[in-house]
Parts: structure tokens; C-alpha cells; sequence
């Protein structure tokens, strides 16, 4: 039943490994793909035929030595002359040839991956099922961690460990097939007496071959086993180091604020002690392997002399007989090795294998995490909601039942206490958040302040047009979009190289951001905490010039903000109010509509 168990294992896992690896193979590049392959096979081919070739070369030039037969040993040096040039020619395209389809493979599965990852918000709900478990998503898919590892690392591992393996594999499996015939043929019978009784056995070498590696596989795989899950525990403990580095880097201002940097080193210190641990169990596990390893290929050399000599000291074979039977015996005995040899690369790429798997299983889980929501750019220039319910990932309800309207000319106000879920409010009016039911009808002109704004590194001007093209704007326009947004100190740094989001501070950033409204003009604009970092009266002008806007375009802004004087730009409130219930599985807050005079 165990045994029954891990076939069902292994075949589950090569079907995920098939899985991974066809799309490239049935892409558009798939010609060139399958070119690659079928020349790397050829050449694979050609290096057994190689090998075939110098196998006899043993025979005839051992012979040749031991009966000092001197024109078939110059004979001999010339012929070895011809396979060895010819072995370094398919050496080298073997080389070149693997490395360009590693090279193209990686590159395919990179930009199939990085459209995945960043279509249809994949990338923010792998990042909002990261720690929760939700009716919607699966255990794999609460557990993705550093996505950024697994599209740059673990494609590039992937693909150049799998041409590796099994290349290694097709090779040994060909090499058996070539040698398994000579080797059978030159052995011989081995006859002994036991018990009183004669037994002979036909091909004794192929079958000590056989035997010795059996062997050799059973041990390696009981010693080496552990280096599947500490191979795929390494890379996820090396990531996590390397994002918590990221982190300090992206937020170190605040953190030098805070005098933070004993904390961070803990945290790090601590990451990287994992690290450091991790590691050194698994270089002991490899040590264990190496040990038996090194012990079976030192003896893997002298074995068949051992086997062989009997035959060879008795006079039934000469001494290029005795060396082919041991170059057949070595590449035979290489061949039943491969799962031996391989053992430490097969461990780090199932785990790399799995790693990817999972990211793989991840985005499908996350790509299915569809919102029930209907989403609609309509062109009547309104917002609606009917019977809108919001959840929290855990599934808990935030919001239950919904109704509202908004029409062109409004300014509302959308107010509550901190963590009733006036953000997520927006985000489903975004269309990005996945836990919510009923309807939204989204005006088609709209653009979303956040409470963080993201600022690509790069020239000022791309920035400032974000996600857009900068070429979309001359610079008169830009200026004046900087100069409208109380930032005319930045107006002739249009085309300044910066860390934007490093370089301005949290009031700048806020003016950028507003400043991308102002030169796009949308109808309506839905802020939240966009004017947080700024001085009353910069936020009075802002506003001002924002409403401004929207009412000439013939359209509305809904803001959220806690400071009073904000209140002053808008002529309704929705109001998020704690719902008095002990029932948790009902509504946290609902929605009360408030008309100013």
C-alpha cells in the first residue's frame, strides 16, 4: 500500500513537471524550441556513438601494445586523433546549443509568468490570501511567498536543471542500450559450484553491473532523501532574507526615524540564522551522500578488474579485451548510475520544481478568485451600488447590504473610524477586491488617489504620467499639472532620474499624486486620505482645484479624510457606523446617508 502510495506521489509530480514544461514547447517559439531539442538529442546521440567508437578503440590499441605491434598502434594514435576532434566538435555544440534553449525557455516562462502575475490583479490577491484562509482559496494558495524569487530564481533553475536531467537521463538510457549488448558479449560465462551442484551464468559482467548499482540507487536514495525538503526550505528561507533586506531599504526613512535599526538587525540576524541553519543541515546531508557516493565511484573503478581478471590471468582474454570489458562495464555501470550521480541536482530540482508548482497552482487559485461583484463602465456618468456586501478575507463581513447612489455634481464625504473599511470600499469600487457580492455601477472616467502612492523609478515626467505614457503629454502641460499641484520647484526636473518615491517626502508625494489628477482631468476622482500629509492650507487649495476640476468635466469626487475642514468640500456624507449586533456573522458597520445643508 506505501509503495502503491509513492507511485501515486511520483506520477502526480510528473505530471506536474509536464505540465510546466509543454506550454513553451506548444507556444509560438515552439519550432524553434523543438529544433533546439531534437539537435541537443542528435548530439547526445553523437557522444554514445562517440563513446561506442572508443570503446573498440580500447580493444585494438591494448592489443596492439601488448603484441608491440607497432604500425597498428600509429594506426591507432591516428584514428584517436579523429575521435577525439570530433568528440571536443560535439562537446562544444552540445554546450551551446543547451545553453540557447535554456536560455529561450527561461525567457519564455519569465514573460508568461510576468503576464500572469500582473494580469487581472494576481499579483495584489496573492498578496491578500497570503495569510488567510478563505472559502475561495486553496491551502497552496494562502502559502505563496516572494513571487519575485520564483519568476527570476526558480524559472531560471528550472529550466536549466530540467535540459540538464534529462539530457543526463536520455544519454544514460542510451548508453545502456549501446553498451548493454557488449559488455553481455564480451563477459562471457562465470561457472561455480554450490552445494554440489554446477551453475553458469551467462553475461556475469551486465549482471554485477546491474546488481552493484541496484544497490548503489537504494543506499543513495535512503541517504539522501532529507535534500528534497531542505533544498525547497533553503530557497524559501533565502528569499525571505533578501525581501526583509528589500523592505529595509524601501522604508528606510522611517525607519531611521525610529531609531529602528537594532529591531531590523534582529529581524534580519534572525532570518539569516535560519538561513545559516538550514544550510548547514543540508551541506551534512550532502556530506552523507558524498561519502557513500565517492566510496561507490572509487569502487566502481577497480570492480570490474576484480570481476574480470580470473578470465584474463587464465589466458581467455588478452589485455584489449580486459580494457574493453572495463570501458563497456564503466559506461554500463555509469549508465544504471545516473540516479546515483544525480541524486543531489534531482533533490534541489524537485524542489525547485515544487516551488514553482505551487506559485503555478497559486495564480490559477487567484485568477479564479473573482469578485461576484458586477463591475460596469457605463457611460451615464453615475455611481451605484445594490445590495453590496463586503468581506474580509477570513470571510468575515464588514459590509452587508449596501445601497448608494452617486450623480454627477456630488461631493461626498465618506467618514468612519479607522478600520471600518472605507478603503475597501474603494477597492471594490476599483473592481480589485474579490470578497464582496452584489452590484457596482462604475462611472468610466475615474481615477483612485491611494493613501500610498506608487512612484516608478525613472524620469520625473514618467512619473508623473504614470501608468501612461509620458509621451502623452508635452511639457507645458506636465509643468502646469506641477506647478497646479504647489510643486513648482519640481516643474524643470521633468526629465531628472530619481527614487521619486524615496526622494520627495509623504506632502510631496500626496501633491505628485494629485498633481497626476490635475493633468489627466477625469470626471470623477475618489481620494482617500489624499491631502493626510498636508497643511491646511495647501489642502484648502488642492481641493478647491480638484473640485474644480470634476464640476467642469461634469463629474463628482467622493473623499475620504478625517480632518474637519475637508468636510467644507462636499455637499453629502456617508456615514460607516458600527452595527449594534452580537450576531458576528453579521454586518461590522453599515452605511448612513447624511445630506449638508
Amino acid at each position: 500500500m506505501q509503495l502503491f502510495a509513492k507511485f501515486q506521489s511520483f506520477n502526480a509530480f510528473i505530471k506536474r513537471v509536464v505540465k510546466l514544461a509543454m506550454p513553451y514547447f506548444q507556444s509560438n517559439e515552439k519550432w524553434q524550441a523543438r529544433g533546439l531539442l531534437l539537435a541537443i538529442i542528435l548530439l547526445n546521440l553523437a557522444t554514445v556513438y562517440m563513446a561506442v567508437q572508443f570503446n573498440d578503440w580500447n580493444r585494438v590499441f591494448y592489443d596492439a601494445l601488448q603484441a608491440k605491434d607497432e604500425p597498428v598502434f600509429w594506426q591507432q594514435l591516428t584514428r584517436f586523433t579523429y575521435l577525439a576532434f570530433g568528440s571536443i566538435v560535439i562537446v562544444v555544440y552540445k554546450f551551446y546549443l543547451t545553453q540557447v534553449l535554456e536560455m529561450r525557455w527561461r525567457k519564455w516562462m519569465t514573460g508568461y509568468y510576468l503576464q500572469r502575475w500582473l494580469s487581472n490583479q494576481t499579483f495584489y490577491k496573492l498578496e491578500l490570501t497570503r495569510f488567510t484562509q478563505t472559502a475561495n482559496s486553496t491551502q497552496n494558495a494562502i502559502n505563496t511567498d516572494n513571487p519575485d524569487q520564483r519568476i527570476s530564481e526558480d524559472v531560471n533553475q528550472f529550466t536549466a536543471q530540467t535540459v540538464s536531467l534529462c539530457m543526463g537521463l536520455l544519454n544514460s538510457v542510451v548508453t545502456l542500450v549501446s553498451f548493454v549488448g557488449i559488455l553481455w558479449g564480451l563477459s562471457g560465462a562465470f561457472s561455480f559450484v554450490l552445494g554440489g551442484s554446477s551453475y553458469t551464468i551467462p553475461g556475469y559482467m551486465l549482471w554485477a553491473a546491474v546488481v552493484y548499482c541496484l544497490v548503489g540507487s537504494v543506499l543513495t536514495h535512503y541517504i539522501g532523501r532529507s535534500q528534497i525538503s531542505l533544498n525547497f526550505f533553503q530557497q524559501k528561507y533565502e528569499a525571505d532574507f533578501r525581501h526583509h533586506m528589500v523592505r529595509v531599504r524601501e522604508y528606510s526613512e522611517s525607519i531611521a526615524l525610529d531609531k529602528g535599526e537594532s529591531v531590523e538587525k534582529a529581524q534580519l540576524d534572525t532570518r539569516f540564522t535560519t538561513v545559516i541553519s538550514n544550510y548547514l543541515a543540508l551541506i551534512k546531508a550532502q556530506k552523507n551522500l558524498i561519502w557513500f557516493t565517492s566510496f561507490f565511484g572509487q569502487a566502481a573503478i577497480i570492480f570490474p578488474f576484480l570481476v574480470a581478471s580470473p578470465r584474463f590471468f587464465s589466458g581467455a582474454i588478452q589485455l584489449g579485451q580486459l580494457m574493453q570489458i572495463a570501458s563497456a562495464f564503466g559506461q554500463v555501470q555509469n549508465s544504471l548510475s545516473w540516479f546515483v550521480d544525480s541524486y543531489s541536482g534531482l533533490a534541489s530540482w524537485r524542489a525547485t520544481t515544487d516551488r514553482l508548482t505551487s506559485f503555478d497552482e497559486n495564480m490559477t487559485a487567484s485568477e479564479a478568485l473573482l469578485t461576484t461583484q458586477n463591475v460596469i463602465d457605463a457611460s451615464s456618468n453615475n455611481l451605484s451600488t445594490d445590495d453590496l456586501t463586503l468581506l474580509l478575507p477570513n470571510g468575515k463581513v464588514l459590509l452587508e447590504h449596501a445601497t448608494l447612489t452617486a450623480n454627477a455634481g456630488d461631493a461626498i464625504l465618506l467618514s468612519g473610524a479607522s478600520g471600518s473599511g472605507k478603503s475597501t470600499l474603494f477597492r471594490a469600487f476599483a473592481g480589485i477586491w474579490p470578497f464582496s457580492k452584489g452590484q457596482i455601477q462604475m462611472p468610466a472616467n475615474a481615477m483612485f488617489i491611494p493613501q500610498h502612492p506608487y512612484f516608478p523609478n525613472g524620469s520625473l515626467r514618467d512619473a508623473l504620467a504614470y501608468p501612461e505614457p509620458a509621451t502623452q503629454y508635452d511639457d507645458a502641460a506636465l509643468q502646469a499639472a506641477l506647478t497646479d499641484a504647489l510643486l513648482p520647484q519640481l516643474a524643470s526636473r521633468l526629465d531628472d532620474i530619481e527614487a521619486w518615491g524615496q526622494m520627495l517626502s509623504g506632502g510631496e508625494q500626496q501633491r505628485l499624486a494629485i498633481a497626476r489628477v490635475l493633468l489627466k482631468k477625469p470626471q470623477w476622482i475618489f481620494a482617500d486620505e489624499a491631502t493626510s500629509a498636508l497643511d491646511v492650507e495647501a489642502e484648502n487649495t488642492l481641493y478647491k482645484r480638484l473640485l474644480a476640476g470634476v464640476l467642469f468635466a461634469k463629474g463628482a469626487i467622493i473623499s475620504i479624510a478625517h480632518r474637519p475642514n475637508v468636510a467644507a468640500f462636499h455637499n453629502r456624507t456617508w456615514m460607516l457606523e458600527k452595527a449594534n449586533s452580537n450576531d458576528s456573522a453579521s454586518a461590522t458597520y453599515s452605511v448612513a446617508v447624511t445630506q449638508h445643508s
